[in-house]
């Protein structure tokens, strides 16, 4: 399979150089040249996770995977459950939170890693990430330890949950962590100017573990044929809507992708916080990101998402419906009062969950399940779910385990000079 630039489609890369690179040039993403078909899906839910996930991706990494390779590394990275919960009869959550660091991230960083050290052949490769919450702790907990990897995460400082911040800021060996003093958009166009840096790019071999790289995504198809395959093992005949919590929309790309190969989403649901470009572009069809605003559902915290264009490229290319997209802006108030209300009901949620959940509920039809993306655990945004249902939550062992570590993070302003020399160790 080759993978092509959707802003020069006369680069056109393997699966493997796609996740080594990362970026093509100028800034282009990589799209699969082909969207694969399946005659039977019934039968492919009827399969577990893993076996279902090889035959899903086989046709995305031939000629660079075999599938006994393949095998192993999905096998090695989805060693943990995604879950659907239902909440009601017409209301479900894909908790996406049962690995090891609480969040959805943990299936595309774990198969990029496990790729992208089947790829290296032993040349130093450094991977320069941006993070608004999540990232950071999949990506560090990934690669922690991997031979001639080193790993730089850019974070917006102050601005994500301490929890979130204990996770990956406290391991040391080869990851290193730089708080910015900026926002999470802030973070994201250095990470953008690094690789515009040519020559910077080759010394130090660089690479991103945004969801901008294509080993990501392709993970994050597997969970939603494990959600169908759920659904309908347990008799569930409705027609499945899929609202997506979105912040770099890359969780929804991958819907999107999946919907293309043949798995049945009746349409999506986009949910976005105050940092609504999305919402506003959909109605206007002018593309105008604002200031990013600061919210508790702070992973969401993105004006300028980088994945939306494939998720344009997909809807100008008709691969998907336009009419099968719909975005809504869900406010403070409104996140609040629906982590409340999924709490009445017996469904401990955070934010980022809880907006999905109420982006869908006014439309949702009599024929249709609402499918809401549970993407961290609850405890990862403890301080928030505690003020508003105003009881404690427990710490996860997971967390449990970083919170009383030291922060080993440096501060940087938002300045391209100083993290160029702070890469090039000057």
């Amino acid at each position: 399979m080759k993978y092509y630039n959707l802003k020069d489609n006369t680069e056109q890369v393997s699966f493997a150089q796609a996740v080594k690179q990362g970026l093509g040039r100028e800034q282009g993403l990589f799209f699969p040249e082909e969207i694969p078909s399946f005659d039977n899906i019934d039968a492919l839910l009827d399969m577990d996770l893993v076996e279902r996930s090889v035959e899903v991706l086989a046709p995305f990494v031939e000629g660079d995977l075999s599938k006994e390779a393949l095998y192993d590394v999905i096998n090695s990275a989805f060693d943990f459950p995604a879950k659907v919960n239902k909440v009601r009869e017409d209301v479900a959550s894909l908790e996406l939170y049962h690995g090891p660091t609480l969040a959805f991230k943990d299936f595309g960083a774990r198969f990029m890693a496990q790729c992208l050290s089947r790829f290296t052949d032993g040349e130093k490769i450094t991977i320069l990430t941006a993070t608004s919450g999540d990232t950071g702790a999949a990506v560090a907990h990934a690669f922690h330890g991997i031979e001639n990897i080193d790993v730089v995460i850019l974070y917006p400082k102050g601005k994500i949950s301490l929890l979130q911040e204990k996770m990956f800021t406290t391991l040391g060996g080869n990851i290193r962590t730089i708080a910015i003093d900026g926002s999470f958009d802030d973070c994201q166009a250095l990470v953008k100017q690094a690789f515009d840096d040519r020559e910077l790019a080759k010394t130090i071999g660089l690479n991103s573990a945004n969801s901008i790289n294509i080993s990501r995504l392709l993970a994050q198809i597997c969970y939603y044929f494990e959600a169908l395959s759920q659904l309908k093992k347990s008799g569930e005949t409705s027609k499945v809507v899929l609202s997506v919590p979105s912040g770099n929309f890359g969780n929804l790309t991958a819907a999107m992708l999946a919907k293309a190969l043949g798995l049945p989403i009746e349409r999506f649901v986009a949910a976005t916080n105050a940092n609504d470009t999305v919402p506003r572009y959909l109605q206007s069809g002018q593309w105008q990101p604002n200031d990013t605003v600061a919210t508790i559902s702070n992973a969401m915290d993105v004006s300028n998402p980088n994945n939306w264009p494939r998720i344009e490229y997909m809807l100008e290319s008709n691969i998907i419906d336009k009419q099968l997209l719909s975005s809504k802006t869900i406010d403070e108030e409104q996140t609040q009062s629906a982590v409340i209300a999924l709490n009445q009901q017996g469904y401990l949620s955070e934010p980022h969950g809880a907006i999905a959940y109420k982006a869908m509920l006014s439309d949702l039809k009599a024929d249709e399940l609402g499918l809401f993306l549970g993407t961290a655990h609850p405890a990862k945004f403890k301080e928030v779910v505690e003020s508003i249902l105003g009881v404690p939550l427990a710490l996860p062992k997971e967390l449990a385990d970083c919170a009383s570590e030291q922060i080993l993070s440096i501060d940087m302003s938002a300045d391209f000079a100083q993290l160029s020399a702070f890469l090039l160790g000057e």
